[in-house]
């Protein structure tokens, strides 16, 4: 988050359709990368258990790369502010270029844990990085459906990764789970030096270092404790309890740090706002939920029901399926209507229902019923998470839109890790004594079936069972110990105030982006025009820029508008304006558009002088009229903030200022339906 300035962010380079695609591609394969290496090790993590050993550190293949994404959505987003996004787009990516490298030649447990915290270091600079460059190099006007895209290649490559993994571990082996991003990696740092333009932020921002380290610290401490509890050490042991009590001391720290710091990583004071409060819990165990079910469930799948890795990810799909089509449900919804408060409550009743019936499977439940249980379960958690940002982003002041946003996020991604931890710890708390049972009662079973899913589907009926039982009763122990925690947010979400949505939250609300939120900057100006965008993406009647310019009451046309625009632009940015200069920007040859600025010229609203073109009275009191009329339509919908703050007034009217310039620059919309 930048310190509050007037002056106006750099407006987006002109960039013709091809290269603006191939930008937008190479965005993707980042985000892609990113979103992917979440949740793709999920179906490959018995077979590396039984590779490398260390199955009581399982889930921190899982939990290392999460925590390390938490902390550099932070940092690099501030990093792309003061070195440029481009510049930072690229060292990410070569940093979960390295960590992918490391990850696939590991030899051990540990290090293939400290190379996913590597990896998530990277996905978290290229996730946050690729948002933000959508901000760069795609027009206002242009970008609500490439973020729409964006969001839904986040979402979808995220709950789909299992499904991949599992195709690599069995037709290849789990180290190319890791080693594929190699050359889609090289592929994106290639196209992305080509390709994107350098862009620096105007404002340097102030970076809440104390705030970033003490998270990061509690959070580490707390997992660590929650993971080791009960299996590397006992509870009460002096370990346990000086993490927990470190941990506790770090955060209450954070706590202070937040209060006084300048600029905050996460303000105290939006805890003042019950929906923030609200919706940052039920985000939390939204990820509690989510990726501790998708990281167990290839486990159970491939012990219990003996499939291979590819199809343990395949029989997740009905999970995927119910998440994916209750949250364009609900979206649509929300957005007709209005009402969203009862979609977090029915979400989290389905949620608990599903974990439940999911505790009751066994060696003897069948596929179909199975997959009615991951169905219910997606299905609640599609219900509940489609919404939460939407509301938090409704009710914050629009200079805090960005700050709320990723706070919401931070707390999904904390949740993803702590349920990873602690689905891990009752899952190796339960397996040793479980599997120490089975092996009594079938004491001919070698030591390498129970490790191996492979081995134990090789292993005659009688002998496999009581193994296949103890599996299969470890990790319905788990789900069984998630469903209050399912419950807690059925009752948490009943607190949830219903605000009446305003239009840039309605917009967003049919964006299926938006229920998986995407780590994004918590630069408010860059959140607010990501809601212009969203408005003006679901506008009807035609495009906003031709129906502004028939409420201004303006008599220019079309092409009259677009031609003041360019001329506006480079006086005010460049210093001076040219016809060759707009053709050149164009990719255009300056005969092609010497007749729209003739016309405009003869009208009386601009006049040459030489090779310079400069406005008149008239254009310029026509521009002005524009604006006003751009500022008129971004304040009708972008309403309820606080008229009766100054500061607040006074910010939202310079951001409505700068995104009217901005709107006025842009050309698009008018130069597709005018020709020029």
């Amino acid at each position: 988050m930048t310190t509050a300035t007037a002056t106006a962010p750099p407006a987006p380079p002109a960039l013709g359709r091809r290269r603006t695609n191939l930008v937008f591609v190479t965005i993707v394969l980042g985000m892609l990368l990113a979103a992917l290496d979440q949740t793709i090790v999920s179906t490959a993590l018995p077979t590396i258990v039984a590779d490398l050993g260390g199955g009581g550190h399982m889930a921190w293949v899982v939990t290392a790369y999460l925590l390390a994404e938490t902390v550099s959505t932070v940092l690099v987003g501030k990093f792309g502010d003061l070195f440029g996004r481009k510049v930072v787009f690229q060292v990410s990516a070569v940093v979960f270029v390295g960590g992918s490298v490391f990850a696939g030649a590991a030899t051990s447990m540990p290090m293939l844990i400290a190379a996913r915290a590597v990896q998530g270091v990277g996905g978290g600079g290229l996730m946050v990085t690729a948002m933000a460059l959508i901000a760069d190099v795609i027009p206002l006007r242009e970008r609500g459906k490439y973020q729409g895209a964006l969001g839904a290649v986040f979402g979808v490559t995220t709950v789909v990764g299992p499904t991949l993994g599992g195709v690599f571990t069995d037709h290849a082996t789990w180290r190319w789970c890791f080693y594929v991003n190699v050359p889609v990696a090289i592929v994106m740092v290639v196209m992305a030096a080509r390709t994107i333009p350098v862009v620096r932020s105007a404002v340097r921002p102030v970076v809440d270092y104390a705030g970033i380290v003490l998270v990061a610290l509690g959070s580490s401490g707390l997992v660590l404790a929650l993971e080791w509890g009960g299996n590397e050490y006992a509870w009460g042991s002096s370990v346990i309890t000086g993490l927990l009590v470190g941990a506790v001391l770090l955060l209450a720290a954070f706590v202070l740090v937040e209060l006084r710091a300048k600029e905050p990583m996460l303000p105290m004071h939006l805890f003042r706002n019950p929906v923030f409060t609200v919706c940052s819990i039920l985000s939390f165990i939204v990820g509690f939920a989510l990726l501790g079910a998708m990281t167990y469930l290839p486990t159970y799948l491939q012990y219990v029901d003996g499939v291979s890795a590819t199809m343990s990810g395949v029989r997740t799909l009905p999970l995927v399926a119910g998440l994916l089509g209750t949250s364009m449900l609900s979206g649509t919804v929300v957005s007709r209507t209005g009402r969203y408060r009862w979609f977090p409550v029915s979400g989290m009743a389905v949620t608990a229902l599903g974990l439940y019936l999911m505790s009751t499977m066994g060696r003897t439940t069948g596929v179909w019923l199975e997959s009615l249980y991951m169905l219910v379960l997606g299905l609640g958690i599609g219900l509940a998470m489609q919404v939460l940002t939407i509301a938090v982003q409704n009710t914050v002041a629009y200079r805090e839109l960005g700050t709320a946003t990723s706070g919401v996020t931070f707390f999904r991604t904390l949740g993803s890790s702590f349920g990873t931890a602690v689905f891990g710890t009752l899952y190796s708390g339960r397996l040793e004594p479980n599997l120490l049972d089975a092996l009594g009662r079938a004491p001919g079973v070698p030591v390498s079936a129970v490790l191996s899913p492979q081995d134990l589907r090789a292993l005659p009926p009688d002998l496999a069972a009581p193994v296949i039982d103890a599996y299969a009763a470890t990790v319905d122990y788990v789900f069984r110990w998630v469903v209050p925690v399912a419950l807690l947010g059925f009752v948490v979400a009943w607190f949830l105030k219903e605000v009446p949505l305003r239009d840039s939250a309605r917009a967003g609300a049919s964006d299926m982006g938006e229920a998986f939120a995407a780590p994004d900057s918590a630069e408010a100006d860059r959140q607010l025009e990501r809601a212009v965008a969203g408005v003006m993406r679901a506008a009807k009647d035609g495009p906003v820029s031709l129906q502004v310019l028939e409420s201004s009451g303006s008599r220019l046309g079309p092409v009259e508008a677009w031609t003041l625009g360019q001329i506006h632009w480079r006086l005010r940015v460049r210093g001076e304006a040219s016809l060759a200069s707009v053709a050149t920007a164009h990719r255009m040859p300056p005969e092609v558009l010497e007749p729209a600025f003739a016309r405009t010229a003869a009208a009386g609203y601009a006049r040459v002088d030489g090779d310079r073109l400069l406005l008149t009275p008239a254009g310029e009191a026509e521009l002005d009229r524009l604006g006003a009329a751009w500022r008129s339509w971004l304040a009708d919908h972008l309403d309820d903030w606080d008229l009766a703050d100054p500061e607040d007034r006074a910010r939202m009217d310079r951001a409505l200022d700068s995104l009217a310039e901005r709107l006025l620059e842009e050309d698009e919309h008018a130069r597709d339906r005018t020709g020029v």
